[in-house]
């Protein structure tokens, strides 16, 4: 119950990083306790489909996944992919472009699979943050040039990651990218600026997905940390920040719930789904 209001959630928005993760374990209990009363419960999340932890995917009745930060919608049990929203050819090109007036760290996501080229792998010590590092480097497949693979696939990209070190230049490449009206702009990390296709978010993708299962926004539930969460928190029935959350993540949530180290979205599923 919350505010005298007992909630009929059936879907469930989780984010990983800074949400469902802690240092040792995920909430795989509370998530599959869900999964059994009958609640679809998936991964929202920035991650490539190649980026999927085996501890989310390992977990009984976990069925779909929401990846790329809306580009794509998955059914896992199917292999199946359900809605691929990419950026085209000319928008992904021109994107590089503006990206290579910057000192970054590029990567490039096309079928759920992560992009980079040698370069990128150099700059790692000094563009990605410590605990970020091990991730990126076990799943980024290397490459000669993105725009190969780019203009090979004819395909379009479903997502950009670009990493900075100067966050005087991410303001100023964040301002150049906007003023395009191309893209979608949002942030994982303080650090980095994710892009998509202009509209593609995941708040999009998980209303998508339940209308597809015949559920109303009234009974989705969206659990996040950060900049890129906001579009869900915001698309979601019922929004639950993290207490790690990012500063501008609290306006955006009708809860807060514990720290992901704490078990938080453990404790919100059981607060607010499983009561």
């Amino acid at each position: 119950m919350e505010n005298g209001i007992k909630r009929d959630i059936r879907l469930v928005g989780l984010d990983l990083d800074g949400t469902v993760f802690t240092d040792e374990k995920t909430t795989r209990d509370a998530i599959a306790r869900a999964v059994r009363a009958g609640v679809a419960v998936l991964p929202v999340t920035g991650r490539p489909r190649s980026g999927l932890p085996e501890e989310v995917l390992a977990i009984p009745g976990v069925r779909y996944a929401i990846t790329s930060n809306g580009a794509m919608c998955e059914d896992l049990a199917e292999d199946k992919v359900l809605v691929r929203l990419a950026m085209d050819e000319a928008a992904a090109l021109r994107l590089l472009q503006i990206a290579e007036k910057y000192d970054v760290v590029a990567d490039m996501y096309i079928d759920g699979q992560a992009y980079t080229n040698e370069e990128n792998i150099k700059r790692v010590e000094t563009h990605i943050p410590r605990s970020f590092r091990p991730y990126f480097l076990k799943t980024r497949r290397l490459v000669r040039d993105v725009r190969e693979v780019l203009c090979q696939k004819k395909r379009g990209a479903e997502k950009f990651n670009l990493l900075f070190c100067d966050m005087s230049r991410r303001a100023d490449a964040w301002n150049e990218f906007e003023q395009t009206g191309l893209f979608e702009l949002s942030g994982g990390i303080p650090t980095n600026i994710e892009l998509n296709a202009k509209g593609v978010d995941k708040g999009r993708a998980l209303l998508a997905l339940a209308e597809r299962l015949g559920f109303s926004r009234g009974q989705t539930m969206a659990c996040g940390d950060s900049e890129n969460d906001l579009a869900m928190l915001d698309a979601a029935g019922f929004a639950v920040a993290m207490a790690n959350s990012e500063a501008c993540v609290f306006p955006h949530a009708d809860a807060v719930t514990a720290s992901n180290e704490e078990d938080g979205v453990a404790k919100a599923v059981y607060k607010y789904v499983l009561i």
